[in-house]
């Protein structure tokens, strides 16, 4: 039997046993030699330095240490780090890169539950519901809202801001439903917009023309306030939107006013700062509806990040490609 590679952890110690149940730690084990009681939270600490000496791969999540050069040196037999977790940026340097390292990402299983909360704040949203349930509140009876025109899902037009991976698979989940559904991309063509089953618009067309406006574009210098007073200005009276990107793609001082005229309704997971300042007017506004940072992976949700470093490993032990390679050419314009 082939020897295993040598693997260690390199995370936050307490987010293990979540995204590494028992079941899956197992698997892990058996494709590769790791030992999860060390686990690595700086990298120049005495009790991991000698097993990173001979780490080959490296199983990292969020509050892994910054892979820097003396990070690297330090692990001069590492060819591949396995995140579980969503974006890289935070602790790959170019270094990385440049030593030939591949790195994995579980992105793509992160974007799901992110679609799936997009979906239902859609379809909450198309139905009023969150309006609804404030006047149910205060009148103790039900309105007379049923013949309501604006209210409902049938042919409501919703513009995708971002063809990310949660934008991709935000568009396969509204697919079944009878929406009429937008994208706005310039790294998109007309061609791959074809391919995604919607038509593709300028940004300024699809905020004029969506009821409901989600955004799931990336945080980088040509995205921030990507929607201020302008963009926001263009979008119909009664229109939603959704933000579950970064905070920083919005412009949070023109939002508001937007929301104090009621013109708008926001559905926000994520702001900028994060969190809001407890005096933030967004906590009191009856139109505005925040969660905490929570469309992500939460719970049992993570052991699906978990799963797809586990089975990045297992192909890697079988001398096979990874599956969900982080390309650095696009790394600037990914999430």
């Amino acid at each position: 039997m082939p020897e295993r590679p040598q693997a260690a952890f390199a995370m936050t110690a307490r987010n293990l046993p979540h995204l590494f149940p028992p079941d899956l730690l197992a698997r892990l084990r058996a494709c590769v030699e790791i030992d999860p009681a060390a686990v690595a939270e700086d990298f120049a600490d005495p009790v991991v330095r000698e097993r990173l000496a001979r780490t080959e791969i490296l199983v990292t999540g969020w509050g892994c240490p910054v892979l820097d050069t003396a990070a690297l040196d330090a692990m001069p037999a590492l060819r591949a780090v396995l995140h579980a977790a969503g974006s890289v940026k935070g602790f790959t340097t170019p270094e990385v890169w440049k030593r030939g390292i591949q790195v994995s990402s579980a992105a793509a299983a992160n974007a799901l539950p992110v679609a799936e909360y997009t979906l239902a704040m859609i379809l909450l949203a198309g139905k009023d519901v969150f309006a609804a349930r404030d006047r149910l509140r205060a009148r103790r009876a039900h309105p007379d809202d049923g013949l309501a025109p604006g209210v409902g899902n049938f042919h409501r037009r919703v513009g995708v801001v971002g063809a990310s991976r949660i934008g991709r698979r935000l568009i396969e989940l509204l697919r079944p439903h009878d929406l009429l559904v937008s994208l706005a991309d310039p790294y998109v063509d007309e061609a791959e917009a074809d391919r995604l089953g919607v038509p593709l618009l300028p940004l300024d067309e699809l905020l004029r023309t969506s009821d409901i406006v989600t955004v799931h574009a990336p945080q980088t210098p040509r995205t921030h306030r990507l929607l201020g007073a302008r963009e926001l200005a263009l979008m119909p009276d009664g229109a939603v939107l959704i933000n579950t990107a970064r905070g920083s793609l919005l412009d949070h001082d023109a939002l508001v006013e937007e929301l104090r005229a009621a013109r708008l309704t926001a559905i926000l997971d994520v702001t900028d700062p994060e969190p809001l300042p407890a005096g933030s007017p967004l906590f009191d506004l009856p139109n505005a509806f925040l969660t905490p940072h929570l469309a992500g992976s939460q719970g049992n949700e993570l052991a699906r990040l978990g799963l797809t470093a586990v089975t990045e490993a297992e192909r890697l032990a079988a001398g096979e490609g990874l599956r969900h390679a982080v390309d650095p050419a696009v790394l600037e314009r990914l999430a």
